[in-house]
């Protein structure tokens, strides 16, 4: 993580001067940073081992996943991201939607730069999937009629991919053998699922100054997913009509009336089996190669991401 904050800072000096400020204000290190840890991980190869390949691949993720976040927060009008004002906010939407191009397009540039085309390959088919997943996403705003198919297939693109190809890239520039690298994606794959899954979760019953971003931008913008999908299910008739009619009008629902009616229903529980359940699917995605050193490490991520929920979880009962 210190070699990729040294080649994060390094890439800030590859933008045009007049625009370096907003690049480093959007190339900063407070994230979780998720997709290259998944990177290393897969491609673990010993204490202290750091490829240059592998830090620059992590590079390209985490800034392709950037790129991301500063076009969602325009969409979803939101006000915090990591604690801080979003590029939206702090340069205005029609600068931000360019920042993200520009970040894109540098992601792009340094995946050029392998010796093979694989790495660019991949990494330009996940960038176009993921900005596929956000364009249905976008398209089925306020429409209540999307199955859970259809949910699912727009976070395999929008989160899962990236996730997927992390492991996936992490786990070939290491040099493992092809049926690790395809177990790796597989894992990769699952794991995006259940956390895209969280993090939905997370909108509806988490707590904005702990998160460190804006909440309930799902529920304002008419977003459908797993948690509010639960939700209609569960509620009668009439008072599904009632949030349909209310959030196909534009008129978000209360987020504090949301998360109490959630709580009554114990909705968050319903959620956490979904998460369970691919996480599951994840962990056997490895099962045949216990022996290899990025094994149990990436496991533990599953145990990470489980005891995430139960917290989430535990907190919202409590309040």
């Amino acid at each position: 993580m210190a070699a990729l904050d040294r080649f994060m800072r390094d890439q800030v000096e590859r933008f045009e001067p007049e625009i370096r400020g907003m690049a480093s204000y959007c190339l900063d290190t407070t994230g979780k940073r998720l997709r290259p840890t998944l990177v290393f991980l897969s491609g673990w190869q010993g204490e202290g081992i750091v490829s240059d390949e592998m830090v620059r691949a992590a590079g390209v993720v985490e800034m392709v996943h950037l790129a991301t976040l500063v076009h969602d927060d325009i969409m979803d009008r939101a006000e915090l991201r990591r604690n801080r004002r979003t590029a939206a906010r702090e340069f205005g939407p029609d600068a931000a939607v360019l920042l993200g191009d520009a970040l894109f397009s540098q992601a792009l540039h340094i995946a050029a730069q392998f010796p093979t085309t694989e790495v660019c390959r991949l990494v330009s088919e996940s960038t176009r999937r993921v900005c596929s997943g956000e364009i249905m996403q976008t398209l089925r705003r306020r429409d209540f009629t999307i199955s859970l198919a259809e949910y699912r297939r727009m976070i395999d693109l929008k989160t899962a991919e990236l996730f997927r190809v992390s492991c996936f890239l992490g786990a070939r520039l290491s040099g493992n053998d092809t049926a690790f690298a395809e177990a790796a994606d597989q894992f990769g794959h699952h794991l995006g699922i259940a956390y895209q899954i969280y993090d939905d979760l997370v909108d509806f019953v988490g707590e904005e100054q702990r998160i460190g971003k804006t909440l309930g931008t799902d529920l304002a913008t008419g977003k459908l997913t797993l948690p509010l999908m639960l939700l209609l299910e569960g509620v009668s008739a009439d008072e599904r009509a009632a949030i349909i009619t209310a959030l196909q009008g534009g008129q978000p629902l209360g987020l504090a009336a949301s998360k109490l009616r959630m709580k009554e229903l114990d909705i968050a529980a319903g959620v956490m089996r979904a998460i369970d359940q691919e996480l599951t699917t994840a962990t056997h995605a490895l099962a045949s190669h216990g022996g290899l050193p990025p094994v149990p490490l990436l496991l533990q991520l599953c145990e990470m991401l489980r005891s995430q929920v139960t917290a989430l979880q535990t907190a919202s009962k409590a309040e």
